[in-house]
């Protein structure tokens, strides 16, 4: 037998994983095109002064397009999915998110061109960031799944990182280059994606279930790096189809069946993680740039050391922001809300690469708790101290108190410390869970459900979150700690661990009736079954031996009859 390696399935991920890179990518670099002047230029309106600016109302379509595109394009991926395959669900949506690349790179003067071209590129990102967790969650190995869908959490956290670096670098050049350079270049993130035509497998899950026995068998054999003819194959794909026609009885699922008896669990626990992600804190730091870039504020930033400083970001209304420029002050050092949002997005990228580890080691469930925990200490400390520290609105810099500094040091360590716990815990996991929970039959609805919730609340935490920080500042903190300790009690009571189960054995879990707090230690059989149905049936070693020596005897005879 030849020796197995998942290096094939691995580098198959990763590449996968780069739609996620698409998702990051796109999402950022929008929020710095919208005060480079050549953008508001071109897109804005004429005010009484003959100053060129981009009205709140503009600013708002050219947002909320993208997250309509988002939730249409989650949903719609389940239709190709299921119809055209994985493989060319995910080729089919990142030929849609290039087209609305060019529309938007190819506009000169059109308002309605660049907000059909960011719907259009909705389209696309929506419908990827649902596939590739389902088609890295069935085509990893058990044991690396986690590990594998948490890449695309961190090619996400990068493709913002990136952003956030071509914003800074091209925020200067005084024409269509400096926004046309880094969203034209989505153009490269596109083909990249499309290249995948030529070395794609399909997924085996989606094969099988299709009837295409023969091709699945080709696609385990180059995913387990062994020939298609090596008895490994022949036994993991006999596996697969015993639990298939298990998990899939009942023939093939409609929408309805999502919210189901028997699935109707999973299919809220996959939204309602997604829902909890949006609403724990964290990407309302992350908003906040964007927020302060095209609102004009200032973020002050207090540090008692230059080499020391770090970065207060908020975008809590008047509060924390004066109408004086678009500066931070660092000890006597400006620096920008584009220096800022890089230093976040590193932030982002450290603290997701411990996650690849940890998912596997500590597991789904304890992941989700210690980060509730985490994420809700930060929330209260830094919105308390937020609230009865810091110096009124418009106080000069030279005038702040040492209380002031305290207390801007202290809710800049915490704001910080809550974006990282978010990166470790809270930003993957979800996307871990919502791509291994649901039996094949619905998978590609119930991540499009769980994947049209994470967008849904996106585009309503933007929209919402800037007007309620305006009337209780800080203090909206506490409706994000609330959230967070509602999350640790959801998850621990709804929320079972799928560590190390393969997706079948996810299915036989729920459907087991383990409470979750009982699941750690739960241990599936439907596997042993299958294993066992595989051999049947299948002559032993004995036998074989047997049978050729009767094979020899007879012939022998044969020949002396003869």
């Amino acid at each position: 037998m030849t020796k197995v390696t998942n290096r094939n399935a691995v580098q198959l991920a990763i590449f996968i994983a780069f739609g996620g890179f698409l998702f990051g990518y796109d999402i950022g670099v929008i929020s710095g095109c919208l005060i480079m002047p050549d953008f508001i230029r071109r897109f804005g309106e004429i005010d009484a002064n003959g100053e060129y600016f981009l009205s709140s109302s503009r600013q708002s379509i050219i947002t909320s397009l993208l997250s309509a595109g988002t939730f249409v394009g989650a949903l719609a991926q389940a239709f190709t999915s299921d119809r055209w395959g994985r493989r060319g669900s995910i080729l089919f949506w990142s030929a849609i998110f290039t087209v609305g690349v060019v529309i938007q790179t190819a506009t000169g003067h059109s308002m309605a061109q660049i907000t059909a071209g960011r719907f259009v590129t909705g389209l696309g990102v929506g419908a990827l960031s649902a596939i590739v967790p389902l088609y890295n969650g069935e085509t990893a190995p058990k044991a690396l799944r986690g590990t594998l869908l948490v890449l695309y959490q961190l090619q996400i956290i990068i493709g913002l990182f990136l952003s956030y670096v071509l914003d800074l670098a091209t925020h200067t050049i005084p024409n269509s280059a400096s926004w046309r350079v880094p969203v034209g270049l989505q153009l490269a993130w596109g083909l990249i994606m499309l290249s995948g035509v030529f070395f794609l497998p399909e997924s085996p899950r989606h094969l099988l279930f299709t009837g295409r026995r023969e091709e699945a068998t080709k696609v385990v054999a180059t995913l387990n790096g062994v020939p298609a003819d090596d008895p490994l194959v022949e036994e993991l794909v006999g596996e697969l189809e015993f639990s298939i026609a298990a998990e899939n009885a009942d023939g093939k699922a409609t929408w309805a069946e999502c919210f189901s008896p028997s699935l109707w669990r999973r299919t809220v626990n996959g939204m309602m993680l997604q829902f909890i992600q949006q609403l724990n804190g964290q990407n309302f730091y992350c908003a906040s740039l964007s927020y302060l870039r095209s609102s004009f504020r200032v973020v002050k930033v207090i540090a008692k050391e230059c080499h020391s400083c770090a970065t207060l970001i908020d975008y809590y209304g008047d509060t924390f922001f004066e109408s004086a420029g678009t500066h931070v002050v660092c000890a006597h050092k400006s620096l920008s809300p584009y220096v800022i949002q890089v230093i976040l997005g590193a932030v982002s990228v450290v603290g997701t690469v411990p996650a690849l580890r940890l998912i596997e080691t500590w597991g789904r469930r304890k992941s989700l708790l210690t980060g509730a925990l985490l994420e809700a200490a930060c929330a209260i400390i830094a919105g308390l101290v937020g609230h009865f520290t810091l110096a009124p609105v418009g106080t000069p810099t030279e005038q702040l108190t040492r209380r002031n500094k305290a207390g801007g040091d202290t809710l800049i360590a915490f704001a910080v410390l809550h974006v990282f716990s978010f990166a470790v815990f809270w930003g993957p996991t979800p996307w871990v869970y919502l791509g291994e929970s649901f039996p094949l039959r619905i998978r590609p609805k119930g991540i499009a459900l769980g994947s049209a919730t994470n967008w849904l609340w996106n585009f309503l935490l933007s929209f919402f979150a800037p007007r309620i920080a305006a009337r209780i500042g800080p203090l909206i903190l506490l409706v994000f700690f609330g959230m967070l300790l509602f999350g640790y009690v959801y998850v621990y009571l709804c929320i079972p661990e799928t560590r190390g189960l393969t997706l079948e054995e996810v299915d036989e879990l729920y459907r087991s009736g383990v409470k979750p707090w009982n699941s750690t230690g739960w241990k599936p059989h439907l596997s042993e079954e299958a294993h066992l149905k595989v051999h049947q049936g299948r002559p032993s070693q004995a036998e074989k031996a047997s049978t050729e020596k009767s094979g020899v005897e007879e012939a022998e005879e044969a020949v002396t009859k003869v």
